[in-house]
């Protein structure tokens, strides 16, 4: 390919990657492989001041699958993790994904009815979890619904003293010891193939209640391959020479992929944690010297408000990583300046296994940027009322993706994974634009955009600025009703410890020079605390159901009509 002929990334970026190299994909058991033949005897985990081996995890991995074939797990079977990050979730990860049944990932943070939705779009009848009291009451609540057949325990005192005690495990019909499963009997179940469906994995469920989205062995490892292949930076990583901070929930896609798999492959250590705690992580980098340390802004904004952070010693860091939901750009740059690293940051969703985008760190941060494709992906702008019709270089549209890593579809919505992918590409449902060196740059999600007075408003750009303010921690913007211009921004706003609110005037004449009149938010409200996800992700969504039901029940009904 000439270099005229390149997109505009790869001529502006040159040295960022090596553009032309091949992905690495194929299966999991294949990676798992890769790591245990780099690394050996070599710590994989460190878990509780325990460390097992790469060797021994991959014989562990082993009699599980053995165990779990001769207890009736076959390919194809789905079966549902509901597991904290203990090293049980990487044994029953690679071990159900060798014998190429599907992983259906639950968060115990899910509320009773999510849980339910899951395993019965899945069709999920086994569930692993631990003996944790987080776990095994919902565990074993599904069993009574009567949504799970089998629930497989691992005993939490098995890797020693954790802060919360174990439950008992009950002796009843159902119910079987994780453990006792071990078998030393030849595995003979053929290995997976890279088109085989390893995990489903639930999207965010920002309308309506979540998706399970297909992700086979080869997204997954062609993600991993991606992520691997970018080498920019000024301290790049060290395949086998790395610690690695693991403390975002390995449930999540962007945990599993960027921290677990990834680092497996590498055969790098991997400090697993249960929760996260500052100073657990600050343990983390000072005397275990931690190299590398993924996490949400919630982790990062934690770290930055600790007393006497600017006194801890943050040399041994050389990757500093922050995803899940946009971070402030303020935030950023004081994040930036306390640890003495840039932050890379990025873009990517559920879909695409995470892998979309990284920010080049020569590239001057700026509220939005999410930089340019990972090797291997291609992007580009859509018009939202003609998806086929890509647009020039600075106009806003939808965000379109393609590449070995993004999704098979939706389980059990054809329609649904239809409208979704135009002539081979996927329509993110991100709003933004690219420059003319080929940068993206996030402008809103297009369900969450407002329109007031007839111009686009949208919240992210909105927050950003307002995020500015001395006096907030967080914020959320949405729409809300307004019987003058349709709809306008309301803030909801989070102050930090100790800080005085301000009133709507107040902060008016603080964007007075942020934000354009129409930008303007029109209402303004103080909480104790926003609405999350389970992996820390501020929802917007909760608080936009309030204002719909509110509004519902305000509305003027016809006589007689019920309210």
């Amino acid at each position: 390919m000439r270099p005229d002929e390149r997109p505009l990334w790869q001529r502006h970026f040159p040295d960022v990657c090596d553009w032309d190299a091949p992905l690495e994909i194929g299966t999991l058991p294949d990676l798992l492989a890769a790591g245990v033949a780099a690394r050996g005897e070599a710590p994989a985990l460190d878990f509780r001041g325990a460390k097992l081996s790469y060797r021994a995890l991959a014989a562990d991995v082993e009699r599980l699958a053995s165990g779990l074939s001769r207890a009736g797990v076959a390919r194809g079977d789905n079966v549902a993790l509901l597991l904290p990050n203990t090293p049980y979730h990487p044994l029953a990860f690679f071990a159900l994904t060798r014998l190429g049944a599907r992983v259906v990932h639950i968060s115990a943070l899910d509320a009773r009815r999510e849980i339910l939705h899951k395993l019965k779009a899945t069709g999920a009848r086994r569930l692993i979890t631990t003996n944790l009291p987080g776990f095994l009451p919902s565990a074993l609540d599904q069993m009574e619904a009567g949504v799970v057949d089998e629930i497989l325990v691992g005993d939490d005192a098995r890797w020693g003293a954790g802060e919360t005690t174990p439950l008992p495990i009950p002796a009843q019909a159902g119910v079987r010891r994780l453990d006792e499963l071990y078998s030393d009997a030849p595995l003979e179940a053929p290995k997976p193939a890279p088109d085989d469906i390893a995990v489903l994995q639930f999207t965010g469920g920002t309308t309506g209640l979540p998706k399970a989205a297909m992700l086979s062995h080869a997204n997954l490892t062609a993600a991993v391959s991606m992520y691997r292949l970018w080498r920019d930076g000024g301290r790049p990583l060290v395949a086998g020479e790395e610690r690695v901070v693991a403390v975002l929930p390995l449930f999540h896609i962007y945990a599993l992929t960027t921290v677990l798999l990834r680092h497996i492959r590498d055969g790098n250590e991997i400090l697993l944690r249960q929760r996260f705690d500052v100073e657990t992580l600050i343990q983390d980098v000072e005397t275990l010297k931690a190299s590398q340390f993924s996490g949400v802004p919630t982790m990062w904004v934690a770290l930055l408000n600790r007393p006497g952070v600017a006194r801890v010693d943050f040399s041994s860091l050389k990757s500093c990583v922050s995803g899940g939901a946009p971070l402030p750009f303020e935030v950023q740059s004081r994040i930036e300046a306390l640890v003495g690293n840039q932050l890379n940051n990025g873009w990517g969703m559920t879909e695409t296994a995470p892998a979309g985008s990284r920010v080049p760190q020569r590239v001057p941060r700026r509220p939005g940027l999410i930089g340019v494709p990972l090797p291997g992906l291609s992007l580009r702008i859509v018009d939202m009322d003609d998806a086929s019709r890509e647009l020039p270089v600075g106009e806003v549209g939808e965000i379109a993706i393609k590449g070995p890593n993004v999704f098979a579809g939706y389980l059990g919505d054809d329609s649904g994974t239809a409208n979704v992918f135009r002539d081979g590409w996927f329509l993110t449902g991100d709003m933004g634009r690219m420059d003319a060196q080929g940068l993206f740059e996030l402008v809103d999600r297009r369900k969450n955009m407002i329109i007031s007075s007839g111009f686009n408003v949208y919240p992210a750009a909105v927050e950003n600025a307002v995020y500015e303010h001395p006096a907030v921690e967080e914020v959320i913007v949405i729409g809300v009703p307004d019987a003058y211009r349709g709809q306008s921004a309301k803030a909801f706003v989070k102050l930090k410890a100790g800080a005085e609110a301000f009133t709507l005037d107040d902060l008016t004449a603080f964007l007075a020079d942020r934000l354009g009149r129409h930008e303007m938010p029109r209402a303004l409200e103080f909480r104790d605390a926003l609405p999350r996800s389970p992996v820390g992700k501020l929802l917007p969504k909760v608080l936009m159901e309030e204002v719909a039901a509110q509004a519902a029940q305000d509305a003027p009904t016809s006589a007689g009509a019920p309210r």
